[in-house]
């Protein structure tokens, strides 16, 4: 089979991919980059879907760069489009994988200062919060993770306070009683 391609169309666009008309977009995705890729990865849980949704969020946003007025909000702008996609990717994601009740490796024994038992509870953690739901990890991220006030957190997600505080508290009390962080722990 052969696929057509129209070479004045990539001669054309070959420029223009050299040059941003907007500086200031690219050094605002040089600066926040590190940020927003873990905001990200702590919606995803995986590295690469990660990067993904960072790329479709900051595509989304470039497009509205000129829509922008406050661009001292942009960090808002971004979470939120990382929010809304990962959302709607949520909604239209075919369910491929199924959770089993063993775990392919075996729990490593918690202890000392040991970086493997380190990364066993950040792994745990991980894992524990993906088994929250979606507004309520949400929150978990944004207010822990991302370090924002809970007046911040409720701004960003388009929520009162309060809804911030009883859906972190309920979340946080789930986490207390997940037995596979118990297990790590202990």
């Amino acid at each position: 089979m052969t696929t057509l391609v129209c070479t004045t169309a990539s001669k054309a666009a070959a420029p223009a991919a050299q040059t941003l008309p907007y500086p200031s977009f690219s050094s605002y995705v040089r600066a926040r980059r590190p940020v927003l890729l873990r905001t990200a990865r702590s919606l995803t849980g995986n590295p690469s879907d990660a990067e993904d949704l960072l790329q479709t969020a900051l595509t989304k946003t470039y497009v509205a760069w000129k829509r922008i007025e406050d661009h001292r909000a942009l960090d808002g702008y971004v979470r939120r489009a990382l929010l809304n996609t990962r959302t709607s990717q949520w909604r239209k994601r075919k369910v491929d994988e199924f959770a089993c009740d063993e775990l392919p490796e075996p729990e490593p024994r918690p202890g000392g200062d040991d970086p493997a038992e380190q990364q066993a509870l950040r792994d745990a953690m991980w894992r524990a919060i993906m088994r929250l739901p979606a507004r309520q990890r949400a929150m978990v991220v944004l207010r822990y993770y991302e370090d924002l006030s809970e007046v911040q957190t409720a701004e960003v997600l388009g929520v009162s306070v309060g809804t911030v505080k009883s859906a972190v508290s309920r979340a946080l009390g789930k986490l207390r009683e997940d037995t596979d962080l118990g297990l790590v722990r202990h």
